[in-house]
């Protein structure tokens, strides 16, 4: 290992509160090409025992270090081939910590326009800002600047008076001054400590920006403003109805200024006081209001991105009804309800249109119709889309009365109109129009929200905060990281899975994905794991990063269904060998796992945080660790807003959680808010502490603003 990612670990190390060498063994297996889900499953040896969030804390901190590194080098190398570089400037960036403060650093030597200052240097009046600078910071109040000002003045330089030397020295100090990295630090920790974000309406915006009228007159505190409410006045701002500005108290921004530079109230320091107000006004707070509003907007991104993971996680973890065959109906008024039918592994079976909401006849044909299919193909689940006559189709489907045995699930949408356009859609049903394939992928969601969720943008799913408004790369990241770590968690059957699904297996991606669906429709189902390695450009890294995450059931290999990693199946052999059976018969004998030692297996690679994993896993092998599917049905009779009362207490299922509270489907078409006050009889501070995206809560209807659409509720 290099001594600079020595030195980057260590530092990762104390900013994350872990011990060196995990970080070191995490960082070198990453950069080996391993995965965060390979490592945090079956590399636990290496890393203690990192998880997930902690080797992605750990990725993330070594990029920021190492790109800290590449811009500290390159500041290096400029002020070298400038020959600005002196013993103590090398000090001083070597030294620094962060990005602000190396930054500050490189600032006064950093190339820039031509600023006032530098054509006041120009004329040379860089020394009389220095000997005006030095009598004030000495408080010398014999020093007189007019005298001194009368060496400088020289027509042929542009400088024809007194006064006008003095101003161009002020232009020098007020910068020099706003570049120095001391004021800019202290200045800093002001701003962090003291600072408000302000916002005014700009005039003539009041109609078309009314939707942010609660911030026409705002003030609030830098450091306490919440990310919904930052990411909101920046939008205000963007568009152009709100001006947004970054302001601490002026007295004590020059206080820091002064108390840097200047003792006495002499002719000089009264000089340099009237150049560093105007370099607090005119350069050093622009810089800092502009350095704020960037870590303010950062820091509302993260909470904001970090809210959206946690509900995708809970929506792509949400239950599986599992292989089921299902009619799944893409509820409509007009155009009528498009209604398909899936096999158990969500092949397309049968597909028809539907008029349960037009005349009574075609009512009683819609009725005949859909007993006809859940006659004929044995369909065990009805999916209704809760869009446009969900709610209708839903009670419709209810009184044909189909069963016991057939369960009817309303199920969320959003983003169902993004898939049955999208390029995977066409390459799944390419014979199918856009309506077909809205309700096939509404019927697999029930199946498997996983599987099928995963063909859509995160962003069209209906559970993020100003998601549009955040870094986009960043919230990319994350949302690859959640979606990849689901798919992983869950594990994958390779002969059923789409391209879609496999390409966020660990050490896969698009192109080897589609190489494996292509081999499996060429060759038949995959018999073994092994036969993975016939993939090609499937090679041994490839292999070893997927083969633990990829499931092949029916097999001769037992462990092939399960998340036992091939590399450890001499091990569980070896166990099976030792208590005088075969590999099934551990899998089956929970006496004979009892029995079995795991001291005597542990070796130089294998310890006993992956024994025990292995010993789990044998219990319950290709465990699916998602909850189990239970029906929900909202309350009866209420359809629409209208069906609303005041102190209703209904079912509903919460569909997105915010920093200020969450929004719950209560079955009208239109979430309604329980305001982060509401959520319980306690002090909340973070809503997800209390509710997750998909669960089931009983709500109490606070207000029903019929005009603007609006539902409060209540779970206290």
């Amino acid at each position: 290992m290099s001594t600079e990612l020595i030195d980057l670990t260590q530092t990762a190390a104390a900013e994350l509160g872990l011990r060196p060498a995990q970080v070191a063994a995490a960082a070198k297996l990453l950069d080996g090409g391993a995965t965060v889900p390979f490592v945090a499953r079956y590399r636990k040896e290496a890393t203690g025992s990192l998880d997930e969030v902690q080797i992605t804390a750990v990725r993330d901190q070594l990029t920021r270090l190492r790109e800290l590194e590449k811009r500290r080098e390159s500041i290096l190398g400029s002020l070298r081939e400038r020959e600005l570089l002196t013993p103590e400037l090398e000090v001083a960036v070597c030294k620094a910590s962060t990005r602000a403060e190396l930054e500050d650093h490189y600032l006064p030597f950093r190339p820039k326009r031509r600023t006032r200052a530098a054509m006041a240097r120009e004329r040379g009046l860089g020394p009389l800002a220095g000997v005006l600078l030095a009598a004030a910071g000495t408080g010398d109040t014999q020093f007189n600047p007019g005298a001194a000002a009368r060496d400088y003045v020289d027509p042929e330089k542009d400088v024809s008076g007194v006064d006008e030397a003095l101003a161009g020295a002020r232009d020098v100090i007020a910068e020099s001054a706003s570049e120095d990295p001391e004021v800019r630090r202290r200045m800093r920790a002001l701003y962090q400590r003291e600072a408000v974000l302000r916002s005014r309406k700009v005039k003539g915006k009041e109609e078309s920006g009314a939707k942010f009228r609660d911030y026409f007159d705002w003030k609030e505190s830098v450091s306490r403003a919440p990310s919904h409410r930052v990411l909101a006045l920046l939008r205000g701002d963007a568009e152009g109805v709100l001006r947004v500005t970054v302001e601490v108290p002026e007295e004590k921004a020059l206080a820091i200024m002064e108390g840097h530079f200047v003792r006495g109230a002499g002719a000089a320091a009264q000089e340099a006081r009237a150049a560093l107000r105007d370099g607090f006004k005119r350069l050093l707070g622009p810089s800092m209001e502009s350095e704020i509003r960037v870590e303010v907007k950062t820091r509302a991104d993260e909470e904001a991105i970090r809210i959206f993971a946690s509900n995708l996680t809970e929506l792509l973890l949400a239950p599986p009804l599992g292989n089921r065959t299902v009619l799944a109906i893409d509820p409509g008024f007009r155009t009528g309800c498009k209604v398909t039918v899936l096999d158990p592994q969500g092949k397309l079976l049968h597909h028809e249109t539907v008029q349960p909401h037009q005349s009574k006849g075609a009512r009683a044909q819609a009725g005949a119709a859909i007993r006809s299919m859940v006659a004929s193909f044995g369909v065990e689940a009805v999916a209704v889309g809760n869009g446009t006559a969900g709610r209708e189709t839903e009670t419709f489907v209810r009184e044909l009365a189909l069963g016991r045995e057939v369960t009817v699930v309303m199920v969320n949408e959003s983003g169902a109109s993004i898939y049955s356009a999208s390029e995977v859609a066409r390459e799944e049903l390419p014979d199918q129009d856009v309506t077909v394939r809205g309700s096939v992928s509404i019927g697999r969601r029930l199946q498997d929200p996983l599987a099928e969720l995963v063909k859509i943008d995160p962003k069209s799913i209906g559970v993020g905060q100003y998601q549009h408004d955040v870094d986009q790369a960043a919230l990319r990241r994350s949302l690859d990281d959640v979606v990849g770590s689901g798919v992983n968690r869950v594990g994958v059957e390779v002969n059923t899975a789409s391209p879609s699904l496999l390409s966020h297996v660990s050490g896969l991606g698009p192109q080897l994905a589609a190489n494996i669906v292509a081999y499996r429709d060429e060759e038949g189902p995959y018999r073994s794991r092994a036969e993975l390695k016939k993939v090609p450009r499937l090679g041994p890294k490839a292999f070893e990063q997927a083969a633990g995450f990829l499931r092949v059931r029916g097999g001769a290999e037992p462990l092939d269904a399960s998340a036992v990693h091939p590399e450890s199946y001499d091990v569980v052999r070896a166990m099976a060998s030792d208590s005088g059976a075969m590999v099934a018969d551990l899998l089956r004998d929970a006496e004979l796992r009892d029995r079995v030692d795991l001291n005597r297996y542990v070796t130089g690679t294998v310890g006993l945080p992956t024994l025990r994993d292995i010993m789990a896993e044998l219990e319950k092998p290709g465990r699916d660790p998602r909850e189990a599917f239970e029906a929900f049905h909202f309350a009866e009779g209420i359809e629409a807003l209208e069906d609303l009362e005041e102190g209703m207490r209904v079912p509903g299922i919460v569909t997105n959680v915010t920093a200020f509270g969450a929004f719950v489907d209560v079955g009208v078409h239109q979430d309604g808010l329980v305001h982060i006050s509401q959520l319980a009889d306690r002090y909340v501070r973070d809503p997800a502490q209390v509710v997750t995206v998909q669960q089931r809560v009983m709500v109490t209807v606070l207000k029903v603003d019929l005009e603007r659409r609006r539902i409060s509720l209540s779970m206290r």
